[in-house]
């Protein structure tokens, strides 16, 4: 192929539906222009909607992906009624949604959502969660005076009325339910609700802090009661914590309540000991309200993102919400005299977007606080445009978290420890042992804070004045302003043509084995396109025109020595070509190869210059042969030239881009890759990969947890080894969020390139992990958060052809905006605990994002409750609005045997069990553990001594099944005696050999030289049994067999390898 050939210009081009002949198997997408119709559904519509929530939580494993579109927004001038007319300075005051509406406006976005008509809420929703006194008291406001005003809000904390407010709030609640309703009917995909007044601190019977009606928590409360939505969640971002919202679930383990909020230990507003770190909730609830204090002002985006990757991620995956809602307060953002913290308009984006993935995207913002207009308008603006799938703005590195808000998060994790599994990796605290943080040591309250409570309520509150509203001085204000003005005028919300790119080449198919079926094969990059016309994404892809890389762009990577020899291959005879594969490790050859090498590399950076050039934001390579293992002077592991390596280089010279991320999700470890920027800091590379102690592919000590960089890149070098069990969506979604993420967000990449290998996938049989397409997706919708939303994926390996083609087109439909399918809960193993942990201890010294993992105490219930004071309704603050069923305790002893939380949020308390076989691994088998189909390098006494281990079904990436249609090929023994030690045919190699049941031929695993896989697909026969741990596995399901038409081989082998027959 000539680099300019003409004859590839159309290539690329889509098939029509006439030459597919494919069904649309993707749901209708939802009409944009149609108006939303408030009338109440009728009964056909209703069990519709129901039977659409009912199936949210079935897999969507290896489905294509939902197309509900479109971001639903609520406004209407009818929020701005709503003043205080007897203070024109009132912080609470049309302004702030009207501004919000208007920047909105500004930035195109109000033209791009789906326009919802307001919609007022009735009785019955405002009694879902309110007293009929204080409606009747609401509706009374029509008609009073601006005296009576006065009167009325000198009853209560920071409230005011008019004659409007009542039409006002209504409105706000049922623009709420009606926001959340369309998300539930699949109407809309997420919206936003820029109304007013605010409704997080209203409470059961009393107004609070600018609040009539709790719009979030009566829409939540709908959404429970009406559609049986078993899991939400809320999370609450106002600087002022919530605690009307608070009180209404706090023994409500269907909806886990989050807020991060100023307190500085109870003297900042609303001054409630309820308010700190150890309120957990009450009853079957406990562990289900989280809230994470800060004692400080003046924090900033590094801490609230700490907080978010640290805690709320972490129980938010666990939790598994069909339905988020985010009481969208902006009184953090930079500028707000009310929070004087800094958090960035930008950063807002970033919260919203991280949200997005836990609950499929069905997200409902709703406004809160904000009271610096500026930050409050762009705060507001960026979120909608996190909505509408709008990259997130890049942010600036973050710093070390400060140790205030460590000491948060800390004492979070502290007493949420008991309840969820994502905190049981955290260290407890020995006897002896030096505590890094004294605050962990002790027991809220701090002395000499005065909380507010029944007895010091004052008979009249303060409406008016400096002393009431927080201010600024002149000269504070313009600094705000001035700062603010350059970080809108920083952020760049450049928005590209197009949304994803995508190349493919059939020429790509030309490099095959002449000689045997490899995995490494063809149909591998077929597969994967055929699907992507199946699931309709290629056609809403940009196509990007192939091409040959030249050998300057190889040689940025590659030494002209290795560049010629490869270029030599395609003059060579074809048994030439299979003696000088030979001469490679892993590598086969053919006339094409280097060709297809070429076009591999080459059609990677078409894609990264389409990205970086503006013309799509993300980009996918469907391209072979793969590439992260190729050094700088040879090929190996099915690589010839490293085309992420390649791509990064390019990347840097090409478009001066000053930092590149390097994710490696491959199952085997990318040394190629790593040993191109061991000394680079301008590259990060992390690798997630099958490690087990050295011993699986590449089989080298380097990709160990140690191995850090050197020189100026050390610690831009970052190995996640696994060691033992079968890895899933649990362990890698853990390490994203432990590692990963923190690290990427401290080094902000300007390009994040993927090397994404499926080798990890459910089925695999080179991997023999347990990754779903799921697990894949929400990788890839997290790293989308970085670097403006540049992100390119290319293929590395991945041998299932039906696992690859699911998992990629899933990571294509992500990039492309659908929603992230749900995600199982992560449990991850203890293996993968231990690895978290070393590379963190690795790693934290370079990365200040990595000081969290610190020993905690272990504090009983009852050690808490002997020192936390007991508070009942009648010393609450809210007293009027608490009966005594719904008064709030801290960690109450006498609950300890409540604590069991509901089975659908699986988050109660639970011993650890020592039992499971990442320890067994350890106490039992040394470094060397089970591996499943690719054989053990060593084994348990007996195979029984396997098969009673509690958890052993984790060794497997598929549980075994006890039949499959193959197992007709087996032959039986026929007199034969089986000889764990004999030799594999063709390499005399002795460890961790299989024989084939059907001809009873012996080969070697995939550690070694792979050929009995290459025997399975030469021969097709299907079933074989492995020496090392006598396990039974078919090719063709991808499967172990547990079928007694086996018994007798594995009888035979355990006879030879133990010298007695099997336990009965």
């Amino acid at each position: 192929m000539e680099e300019n050939d003409s004859s590839q210009n159309n290539k690329n081009e889509p098939k029509s539906d006439e030459d597919t002949k494919l069904q649309d198997i993707t749901s209708a997408t939802p009409d944009a222009n149609v108006e939303a119709d408030v009338t109440e559904m009728d009964s056909d519509e209703e069990l519709s909607a129901l039977m659409n929530i009912a199936t949210l939580e079935d897999s969507s494993e290896g489905k294509a992906p939902s197309t509900i579109t479109g971001t639903g927004l609520i406004y209407d001038e009818v929020f701005l009624k709503h003043e205080c007319e007897f203070d024109e300075g009132y912080p609470e005051c049309p302004d702030r949604a009207r501004v919000c509406y208007e920047r909105c406006c500004q930035l195109g976005l109000v033209d791009r959502c789906i326009r919802i008509p307001v919609r007022y809420a009735t009785e019955d929703h405002i009694l879902l969660q309110h007293s009929r006194e204080l409606l009747d008291k609401a509706l009374s406001t029509t008609s009073y005076s601006i005296q009576q005003q006065k009167e009325l809000s000198e009853k209560y904390d920071s409230f005011y009325a008019n004659k409007e407010t009542y039409e006002c709030t209504l409105a706000a609640c049922g623009s709420t339910i009606e926001a959340v309703e369309q998300i539930i009917t699949q109407k809309i995909k997420n919206s936003m609700v820029i109304s007013r007044p605010p409704g997080h601190h209203a409470m059961e019977n009393e107004f609070c802090g600018y609040c009539m009606f709790n719009n979030v928590a009566i829409a939540t409360k709908f959404a429970l009661e009406e559609y049986k939505i078993p899991r939400i969640l809320i999370v609450d971002l106002d600087v002022h914590h919530g605690q009307g919202t608070q009180y209404m679930f706090y023994d409500d383990p269907r909806v886990l309540y989050f807020s991060i909020h100023r307190y500085e230990y109870g003297s900042f507003w609303p001054n409630l000991r309820e308010s700190d770190y150890d309120f957990i909730g009450r009853g079957n609830g406990k562990g289900f309200n989280v809230n994470v204090p800060l004692n400080k002002t003046g924090m900033t985006d590094s801490e609230y993102i700490a907080i978010l990757q640290q805690v709320l991620m972490p129980i938010a995956y666990e939790f598994s919400p069909l339905l988020t809602l985010v009481s969208c307060g902006y009184d953090a953002a930079l500028g707000c005299p009310e929070g004087e913290m800094e958090v960035t308009p930008a950063a807002y984006a970033h919260f919203i977007n991280m949200l997005g993935a836990v609950s499929s995207g069905r997200v409902c913002a709703v406004l809160e606080g904000g009271y610096c207009l500026k930050s409050l308008a762009e705060g507001c603006a960026l979120s909608l445009r996190a909505l509408l799938g709008d990259p997130c703005p890049l942010l600036k590195p973050t710093q070390e978290p400060s140790d205030n808000v460590t000491e948060s998060i800390l004492n979070v994790i502290k007493v949420l420890k008991p309840y969820w599994n994502c905190f049981f990796n955290q260290d407890i605290l020995e006897d002896g042992e030096i505590c890094q943080y004294d605050a962990l040591l002790e027991l809220p309250p701090k002395p000499d804070i005065e909380f507010a409570t029944n007895e010091n309520r004052p008979e009249k509150y303060d409406i008016m004045g400096s002393e009431f509203f927080p201010s600024q001085t002149k000269e504070r204000q313009q600094m705000y302003d001035q700062r603010l003005n350059n970080l809108i005028a920083e952020v760049s919300l450049n928005k590209a043509a197009h949304r994803t790119c995508l190349v493919f080449d059939a020429d790509m198919r030309a490099h095959k084995n002449l000689f045997m079926s490899h995995p490494e094969r063809p149909d591998r990059i077929s597969s994967i396109y055929n699907l992507h016309v199946e699931w309709k994404l290629l056609k809403r892809c940009l196509q990007v025109q192939s091409r040959l890389a030249t050998e300057e762009e190889l040689l940025t990577i590659h030494s002209q020595d290795y560049l010629d020899d490869i270029k030599s291959t395609p003059k060579m005879g074809d048994f030439a070509l299979r003696d000088k594969g030979q001469e490679y490790n892993s590598i086969y050859l053919c006339t094409k190869s280097y060709e297809c090498a070429l076009l591999s590399a080459g059609s990677v950076l078409n894609v990264v210059d389409t990205v970086l050039s503006g013309q799509a934001q993300n980009g996918v390579a469907i391209n072979r042969p793969p590439g992260h293992h190729a050094e700088r002077d040879t090929c190996m592991g099915f690589c010839f030239f490293n085309n992420v390596a390649i791509a990064a280089k390019y990347a840097q010279n090409k478009y001066g881009v000053k930092r590149v991320l390097i994710l490696d999700w491959d199952v085997h470890h990318g040394n190629g890759t790593q040993n191109q920027f061991y000394n680079d800091p301008s590259v990060l590379f992390i690798s997630l990969h099958k490690f087990d102690n050295g011993w699986f592919y590449p089989v080298a000590p380097d990709g160990g947890h140690d191995f850090i960089g050197s020189g100026d890149g050390e610690g831009y070098n970052i190995n996640i080894p696994w060691n033992h069990n079968a890895m899933g969506n649990s362990e890698y979604i853990s390490a994203f969020l432990q590692i990963v993420m923190p690290v990427a967000y401290e080094f902000a990449p300007e390009l994040v390139l993927v090397s994404a290998g499926f080798d990890s996938a459910r089925g695999d049989p080179l991997g023999g992990y347990d990754v779903l397409p799921s697990g894949y997706g929400h990788m890839t919708h997290m790293l989308s958060q970085l670097a403006n939303g540049k992100v390119v994926v290319l293929l590395e390996g991945g041998y299932n052809l039906n696992s690859i083609s699911v998992s990629m087109a899933t990571c294509t439909s992500v990039l492309l905006g659908d929603q992230c399918p749900l995600v199982s809960r992560p449990k991850p193993c203890d293996s993968a605990m231990k690895t978290i942990h070393e590379v963190i201890d690795a790693q934290k010294k370079y990365w200040k994002s990595l000081k969290f993992q610190v020993s905690v105490p272990d504090i009983e219930v009852q050690q808490i409750t002997s020192k936390t004071e007991k508070l009942n309704v009648q010393d609450l603050h809210t007293t009027n609005s608490m009966s005594n069923e719904t008064q709030l305790n801290g960690l109450n002893a006498a609950e300890t045997s409540e604590a069991k939380v509901a089975e659908t949020a699986e988050a109660k308390a639970v011993e650890t069990s020592k039992a499971n076989i990442g320890e067994i691994a350890e106490a039992k088998a040394s470094d060397d553990e089970l591996l499943g189909a690719c054989g053990g390098s060593e084994a348990p006494r007996t195979v029984m001594d396997v098969l009673k281990l509690p958890g052993v079904d984790r060794m497997y990436a598929v549980q075994p099944i006890p039949w499959c249609p193959h197992l007709e090929q087996v032959e039986p023994l026929n007199g034969r005696r089986l000889d764990c030690r004999a030799p594999c045919l063709d390499c005399d190699e002795t460890d961790e050999n299989w024989i084939c049941l059907v001809c009873y031929k012996v080969y070697c695993s995939r550690f070694k030289n792979e050929h009995m896989l290459y025997h399975g697909l030469e021969s097709e026969h299907r079933i074989v049994l492995s020496y090392s741990d006598l396990s039974v596995w078919c090719y063709a399901c991808d499967n172990y067999i547990d079928n007694e038409i086996t018994y007798p081989m594995k009888n035979s082998a355990h006879r030879s390898k133990f010298g007695e027959d099997l336990p009965c």
